[in-house]
């Protein structure tokens, strides 16, 4: 859970609300409206799932800042 409170939220958000189901669409919608307290809490409640989507994430992020190979 620390890398994920570490990170910046916007790319776990927008893995979630691009790639997942409406449910983990709206949770990307609440992750990236969250402060720090509610950001564990959602970590905390789903950690497997966000760690997924960190991950994803990260992918996005290559791809958008020039098509590098994230995986």
């Amino acid at each position: 859970m620390q890398v994920l409170m570490r990170s910046v939220t916007y790319w776990t958000a927008r893995a979630m609300q691009e790639q997942g189901s409406r449910f983990y669409r709206a949770i990307g919608q609440a992750l990236d409206a969250a402060d720090a307290g509610n950001r564990r809490v959602i970590y905390a409640a789903w950690p497997d799932e966000c760690w997924d989507f960190y991950l994803r994430g990260l992918i996005l992020q290559a791809q958008e800042d020039g098509g590098a190979d994230a995986g």
